[in-house]
């Protein structure tokens, strides 16, 4: 009788919608976009110097990486829901310690807010695939890229800016988003993800795949790929900010310039239809080439700082570029039965690179000024450029069709 009179939404909460996972996509990207020209603005002052920053970065790749390996292991025990919920209060520490000040507390916040990011994409992931059927994926990511763009866009220029006017407002800013978007996890009452019958062989573990994936060159052509742009990536929104104020460009010209880049996001459609006309292998090279000449003459050119800072800038209007194509040719070589393996490998790209970065930008400034790191960047992107002359000349044409939907490997 008395479950007449309780609500039909209370008693069976209606599935997540596409919506809803956009809306919670688009506050983490307010948590961190407000954030990511920041951390290298305050752990430059904190720390002193380019080098101890570079080696802080380092260290805290590793502990990323050991991150993401454990998640998955750790939702066994721990409910998916309680996982998600720490991630999101790890962003709320992050950003109490950040306004201390102190370079233990800086640095302790940028672990934080690492650790944080890694825990929430894995938990959002596994929660888009319980509820999103397969056919609605690419609307799902088309749908999180909509809601997140105003967070990556006007975020890292906004952070750079309110930090000068009071120097904890982006951290607040961003430990409130990070409780709104827990509140919000909390309403749409995802649990633990659907449940899934018990698999009748343990699950293979990825590691074992790794003789494999060494053995088929287009893999790990692809992985490189995949890695060396998140390279140029890195040394574009750690290093450029930190160039900026030795070069005397002040405090503000990083966040600036990194948000109209992300702002090149809404050109993807016509970026996506320059891609489209042209091979694959065309276009790959074509980004890796535009990049690292950028990057290297950007360190060549750096006694004209205004110069390089707008080199560096171009340079990443043809990462974007990258962002669109070059994670397809990993995408086309993995073979249907390795699939989930593999991908589990390429996902490691990011930590790797946030490990590769920091390392070699750390060796270079033993010898030379933060130019330096651009020139080596550059080397790096034209590494790429050289490998991916190996690609077949057809790949990617005409059978395969580009969707915006790779933008989730950016």
């Amino acid at each position: 009788m008395h479950e007449r009179r309780i609500p039909e939404w209370v008693r069976h909460s209606p599935a997540p919608s596409v919506r809803d996972f956009g809306l919670l996509a688009g506050l983490e990207a307010v948590v961190r976009g407000i954030l990511i020209s920041v951390f290298p603005l305050i752990m430059y002052r904190a720390l002193g110097d380019a080098e101890r920053v570079s080696m802080a970065y380092f260290l805290i790749g590793f502990l990323s990486l050991g991150a993401g390996l454990m998640v998955p292991s750790l939702i066994r025990y721990v409910p998916r829901r309680w996982a998600y919920s720490g991630g999101a209060l790890l962003f709320v520490a992050g950003a109490m310690l950040a306004v201390q000040g102190t370079p233990l507390t800086t640095i302790a916040a940028l672990a934080c807010n690492t650790v944080a990011a890694v825990v929430c994409f894995i938990c959002f992931n596994a929660y888009v695939l319980d509820y999103i059927e397969r056919v609605e994926l690419g609307r799902c990511e088309t749908s999180r890229m909509f809601y997140s763009a105003l967070g990556w866009t006007a975020g890292p220029m906004a952070g750079v800016l309110l930090m000068e006017v009071w120097p904890p407002a982006p951290f607040v800013i961003s430990g409130v988003a990070a409780l709104a978007m827990l509140a919000l996890f909390w309403a749409l009452r995802l649990g633990n993800g659907k449940m899934i019958a018990r698999a009748r062989r343990p699950a293979r573990n990825p590691l074992a795949f790794l003789p494999r994936f060494f053995a088929q060159p287009r893999l790990v052509a692809g992985y490189l790929f995949a890695m060396i742009r998140s390279c140029g990536w890195w040394v574009y929104v750690v290093y450029l900010p930190i160039f900026a104020i030795e070069a005397g460009l002040g405090d503000q010209l990083g966040g600036i310039l990194l948000s109209i880049t992300n702002g090149m996001l809404f050109a993807a459609p016509l970026i996506l239809r320059w891609v489209q006309a042209r091979s694959l292998k065309s276009a790959v090279r074509i980004g890796f080439a535009g990049a690292g000449f950028c990057f290297a003459t950007a360190g060549l050119l750096s006694g004209w700082a205004p110069v390089a800072a707008g080199l560096l800038m171009l340079g990443s209007f043809w990462l974007i570029v990258l962002d669109i194509c070059a994670g397809l040719p990993f995408l086309m070589a993995v073979k249907p039965s390795e699939r989930t393996e593999m991908s589990a490998i390429y996902s490691s790209y990011r930590d790797v690179s946030g490990i590769l970065t920091p390392g070699v930008a750390w060796l270079v400034l033993l010898a030379a000024p933060v130019a330096g790191i651009f020139v080596a960047g550059g080397a790096g992107l034209f590494g790429a450029f050289t490998i991916a002359a190996r690609m077949h000349p057809r790949l990617g044409r005409p059978r395969v069709r580009f969707e915006a939907g790779s933008l989730a490997d950016a």
